[in-house]
């Protein structure tokens, strides 16, 4: 029958259906692992062409230290000055000076004079560096103008320098005389100035914070110091009035160890005091042994640069006192030197600055001495030193007041303190011999332990005691300072000071207990 198929028909038909449906599925199968392939293939292409690039890259820079390796070595030099059309320069290269061209890549702002510069292989200017750090120093003597100075090295040798960018900045200060710089002596270029004056090692320029209230007796000797120098700073227009000029200077004299210092520093700090707000005082403390040096003229050209600084900061009407402690060991008498004739030029230093056309208004002059017979009588006369103050020794009642300075209530006491201090002064001012003079006239006179009582001393007491009262303390013996502290401290004071000072030269027994009278031929310690 037309149009009917057969069995067979129908099954080949399914079975092909079938194949086909496999087929495809396999094809699909193999497509999907084709892209899957053809991923992970472009992905390591990816990675590959990353590699090669930064190996590449690497090469690049590889080929480049070559070049940069194979170049000749740089030379820097010192830039001078530039030409006016800036095309070229004039350099310090090599021991010689030399005009040579600049780049035209460098900016014509970075060449500034006494900077360092980076020469190519014909000498042309090719980078601006930095300005020199290292070098010799020399100290300004003084300016030339606005960008040279003369300078002196060690050897006292002088020369004239410019100064370099740094010092040249319109904003910052010009150095001043006494400044240590930063020099190249060949290129004639001062660099930096460092911070190493001479001052500012001799010299505290701030008040100090000691006032009269710690200095005990001596009232008599603050009364006179403080009309010599502070009187003419707290009524000026009296002053003037009466056509009367302040002291140039003071001398505080006598024994060692009796407040000499002390009054110079409190000086300064009540003399800050009473400007009050107004301004300030300056102390410039110049220790005698420290200024001494072994170059010739050293000593002198430090001496200028003091005296030049208290001019600057006593300019705006500030008082300014310069204090020489142990005076006798810069200023002795001229022609009494034993290995050398130092004081031949130092003196007379001292005296021109004294005496100088400088002003010296606001300064004053403070010097202090326990060998006053040493210094050159030029400076005591009047007119420099016009004010001598000898500061004694301090009887009963100074030592009584000096006792009240260290013995007072704010310290753990065992008793009440007028009470420590009365037995205190009491056994301090028992006598005691302690050593026999014969004078030139063939009389004896006796010396106690008294006679070479001071301030210093009485504050080393006054220490040794609270030592003893704090191991008592500790060990749960006694609390507070006590009576037998005191009196054993000065027993011990007393004894390890018997072997001072040396009995071969009977005078310095008579000059530390500051004794004035006949002349001392034989000292005798009494056991």
């Amino acid at each position: 029958m037309v149009g009917m198929s057969s069995p067979t028909d129908s099954s080949s038909s399914h079975s092909f259906n079938d194949f086909n449906r496999e087929e495809l599925s396999r094809l699909s199968d193999e497509v999907r692992q084709l892209k899957r392939t053809n991923s992970d293939l472009g992905s390591r292409n990816s990675k590959l062409a990353e590699m090669l690039k930064s190996s590449r890259d690497k090469l690049s820079v590889l080929f480049s230290q070559l070049e940069d390796m194979a170049q000749p070595p740089s030379v820097y030099g010192t830039f001078l000055e530039t030409s006016k059309d800036g095309s070229t320069a004039e350099i310090f290269a090599a021991g010689r000076r030399m005009r040579v061209a600049v780049s035209p890549m460098l900016c014509a702002a970075d060449l500034m004079p006494g900077v360092q510069v980076r020469l190519g292989e014909g000498n042309q200017v090719l980078e601006a560096c930095d300005f020199e750090q290292t070098g010799e120093l020399a100290t300004l003597m003084e300016m030339i103008g606005r960008d040279r100075a003369l300078v002196s090295d060690r050897s006292g040798e002088e020369r004239v320098v410019k100064l370099a960018g740094p010092l040249m900045d319109r904003t910052a200060k010009l150095p001043r005389p006494g400044d240590t710089l930063l020099v190249d002596r060949k290129a004639g270029y001062a660099f930096e100035a460092i911070a190493k004056t001479e001052i500012s090692k001799l010299a505290l320029e701030e008040a100090p914070d000691v006032s009269y209230h710690d200095i005990g007796g001596l009232d008599d000797q603050i009364e006179l110091i403080q009309d010599a120098v502070e009187l003419p700073f707290s009524h000026p227009e009296m002053y003037r009035a009466y056509n009367l000029h302040p002291p140039k200077g003071v001398l505080l004299y006598g024994p060692p160890g009796c407040g000499k210092t002390l009054i110079a520093k409190a000086v300064a700090n009540s003399l800050s005091t009473r400007i009050g707000e107004a301004g300030t005082s300056y102390f410039i403390n110049v220790k005698g042994p420290e200024l001494l040096n072994k170059y010739v003229g050293e000593t002198e050209r430090q001496i200028r640069v003091i005296f030049e600084r208290a001019r600057e900061l006593a300019g705006d009407g500030r008082p300014v006192i310069i204090f020489f402690d142990e005076m006798e060991s810069i200023f002795r008498t001229r022609g009494s030197g034993v290995s050398s004739d130092m004081e031949t030029t130092v003196v007379p230093q001292l005296l021109a600055e004294l005496d100088g056309v400088e002003d010296l208004s606001n300064v004053i002059v403070v010097g202090a001495t326990n060998r006053e017979e040493l210094i050159d009588p030029a400076i005591l006369r009047p007119g420099r030193l016009d004010i001598k103050i000898r500061i004694n020794r301090p009887n009963e009642q100074g030592a009584r007041d000096i006792f009240t300075r260290y013995i007072t209530d704010a310290i753990p006491l065992a008793a009440p303190a007028a009470e420590l201090i009365d037995a205190s002064v009491a056994h301090l001012f028992t006598p005691r011999p302690y050593v026999r003079l014969t004078l030139i006239d063939g009389s004896v006179e006796t010396l106690n332990y008294h006679d070479f009582v001071s301030g210093a001393m009485i504050a080393n007491i006054v220490d040794r005691a609270k030592k003893t009262a704090i191991k008592a303390h500790i060990d749960g013996t006694s609390v507070g300072l006590t009576v037998a502290q005191l009196i054993q401290a000065i027993d011990d004071e007393n004894q390890q000071s018997e072997d001072l000072p040396n009995t071969s030269n009977p005078d310095e027994w008579s000059r530390i207990t500051g004794r004035q009278g006949k002349q001392v031929t034989h000292a005798e310690v009494i056991i």
